[in-house]
């Protein structure tokens, strides 16, 4: 799975990095940042979350 997040959509909400700190952390504006796009079996699960609970639908996922 590889993850991306827009930074056009994105606000700064925060519930990637608080739903899964491995893959997302936030830059200087307190927008979403990737830590990685290549998202390993054990924290797909995490990230899956991270995305539908994202209000701007700014986070995308594929295969």
């Amino acid at each position: 799975m590889k993850v991306a997040i827009d930074v056009d959509l994105c606000q700064g909400h925060g519930r990637c990095y608080e739903i899964a700190p491995e893959v997302f952390t936030d830059d200087d504006r307190g927008r979403g940042e990737l830590l990685m796009v290549e998202i390993p079996a054990d924290l797909q699960e995490k990230v899956r979350q991270a995305a539908n609970t994202c209000p701007e639908r700014a986070i995308t996922l594929s295969e």
